[in-house]
């Protein structure tokens, strides 16, 4: 009787820790998104690919673009609308072994765009912007 009863309060005592475990963790992973508010929309150009099989890039103009310049994305057309806020945000994504960030443009909707890693109006790769 007394080995079961040690048994069950060792059990109840080992699954509660791991719930404690379980909710740094989610903690720990909330770290890895993050959001940067870059300004209002304003307008923006598309470009299409210089060869075959590149991709179209959109040059998205800010409110801030004193600060970030026009930020290059991945895209034919733009949908954003004017006065729309925008963000970039860092995604880390990690497929297999090793992970790697991903940016994107968005606004307060449902609209964004992945950003092209290096930003060719101010010679500077997006990661710095973080």
């Amino acid at each position: 009787m007394k080995k079961l009863l040690f048994l069950l309060l060792t059990g109840v005592i080992i699954s509660c820790s791991t719930a404690k475990k379980s909710s740094s963790l989610l903690q720990e992973d909330e770290f890895f998104i993050t959001r940067k508010y870059i300004g209002n929309f304003l307008d923006y150009r598309q470009t299409g690919p210089d060869t075959f099989g590149a991709p179209h890039l959109i040059w998205i103009k800010t409110s801030m673009d004193s600060t970030y310049g026009k930020v290059s994305a991945y895209s034919k057309k733009c949908e954003f609308s004017a006065g729309d806020r925008l963000y970039l945000r860092r995604i880390y994504f990690s497929p297999g072994i090793s992970g790697y960030w991903m940016y994107q443009i968005e606004n307060d909707a449902s609209v964004y765009y992945r950003v092209s890693e290096f930003q060719y109006d101010n010679k500077v790769l997006v990661q710095t912007w973080f």
